[in-house]
């Protein structure tokens, strides 16, 4: 997975917009859901297709977003929406026709997949209930999942009664991700000196890492964290991006990894947060906010103390 890459051709932003995805043209739009129907029939399905949603006659919905911010971001354009939609289609599919996970696999089976995944309170199920999840930083929900061959299936509450103590459960899904390989590391450098690096990979559970960033950071840079931590953001489900803070360039990098967060959860499949927390020892507090079209930093009284005295510092 590219960090910078060149993008498709799109329609121009001055035309109609879609309804639902604002990063598609009405007339996108359009043709992305008309393929979404023709690959269910294919499946031998028949679904209305609604602005986010297609349902079958049985009741069942389909969500479109992930979909739809994957065949938008593909740089071979409208021509690769095709095989991407029956792929995924045929996916959703096996998965929900075939026999779950729970029932087929062993339980040693399910540990060897059992990973911490960090999402969008807002994305999750109202159906299942989460309760058990932990809340790494205001809007994000820590919840378990299992990472099968063709999909991610995070794990309510009611799934986990027979697997045992959650929290023995989150001790294994945790040294599962510790364990991740780092599929591939960037650093972004800006014009005014100004760094931060950017993991990223194809595994769901990339942005997940935040949750281990004390160990990730020596793996990846050789040395660890000073005790003020770093700033992070996790646009996506592939990407974490961190700025190790040991001075006031930590201004500016909070600047650059704002506008880096907010752009990369606009059109992305599995946006998480537009973003930038400061982490230390494992909690994160926000200093980025959406505010309209653009970006608002918010500082709590305790990072500005630490800017403060970085700035002192360098006098």
């Amino acid at each position: 997975m590219s960090l910078f890459r060149r993008g498709p051709k799109r329609d121009p932003r001055e035309v109609v917009r879609d309804a639902e995805f604002s990063f598609f043209s009405e007339r996108e739009g359009g043709v992305f859901r008309s393929q979404v129907r023709q690959a269910f029939a294919e499946q031998g399905l028949e679904v209305t297709a609604y602005a986010g949603v297609v349902t079958d006659s049985a009741g069942r919905q389909f969500g479109l977003g992930n979909l739809a911010a994957v065949c938008h971001r593909d740089r071979r354009g409208e021509r690769g929406w095709p095989v991407l939609i029956r792929d995924h289609v045929g996916k959703v599919l096996r998965t929900m026709d075939g026999p779950q996970p729970l029932e087929i696999l062993s339980e040693d089976e399910i540990r060897a997949c059992l990973y911490p995944r960090v999402v969008a309170q807002e994305t999750l199920p109202a159906s299942i209930s989460f309760r058990y999840g932990r809340e790494p930083a205001p809007g994000l929900r820590e919840v378990l999942a299992l990472d099968l061959p063709e999909a991610v299936q995070m794990l309510g509450e009611d799934a986990l009664t027979d697997l045992g103590d959650v929290a023995e459960l989150r001790i294994r899904a945790m040294n599962n991700l510790r364990a991740l390989p780092v599929e591939g590391h960037e650093t972004v450098r800006r014009g005014d000196g100004t760094t931060f690096e950017v993991v990223l990979g194809d595994s769901f559970f990339t942005a997940s890492r935040v949750l281990v960033l004390g160990e990730l950071v020596p793996r990846i840079m050789g040395t660890p964290l000073a005790a003020d931590g770093a700033l992070v953001a996790l646009p996506f489900r592939h990407q974490l991006a961190f700025h190790r803070i040991h001075d006031a360039q930590v201004i500016p990098a909070l600047q650059a990894m704002a506008q880096f967060a907010a752009a990369g959860y606009e059109d992305a499949a599995g946006a998480i947060s537009p973003r930038v927390f400061w982490w230390r020892r494992g909690v994160m507090t926000p200093l980025s906010e959406p505010d309209g079209d653009g970006l608002r930093v918010v500082l709590d009284g305790e990072f500005r103390q630490l800017l403060e005295r970085l700035v002192q510092d360098e006098d």
